[in-house]
């Protein structure tokens, strides 16, 4: 009975173990994760402030309703090429911009 117990208690480890690993992954690239929760945010609440359903959305941008769904639950980085076609079935622009974290070559010279 004490050996099932043991083998109950390493299993329920190597589980706790495993699973304290998947967050360590997820929180490592939670920079990530935020960046493409703010466009799902974006996109919900675009769709919504026009009184669109998934469905409607996905058919102005000619996708499903599931990939509407994936998008807005920010999951999965979306690609620049959907961005756009929701963008544009929307009625927004899509800013992408690239800002410098560190000085330019041009700045130091200056």
């Amino acid at each position: 009975m004490i050996e099932m117990e043991k083998g109950a208690e390493t299993r329920r480890g190597r589980r706790t173990a495993e699973a304290l690993a998947r967050i360590r992954e997820r929180l490592a690239h939670a920079e990530d994760g935020w960046f493409f929760a703010q466009i799902a945010d974006q996109v919900a609440v675009q769709r919504r402030a026009r009184g669109l359903s998934q469905a409607e959305l996905a058919e102005r941008c000619g996708t499903t309703q599931s990939a509407i769904a994936r998008l807005e639950s920010g999951g999965r980085p979306p690609r620049i090429d959907t961005l756009l076609r929701v963008a544009n079935a929307l009625d927004c622009n899509l800013l992408v911009e690239l800002r410098p974290r560190t000085s330019t070559r041009k700045e130091d010279e200056s």
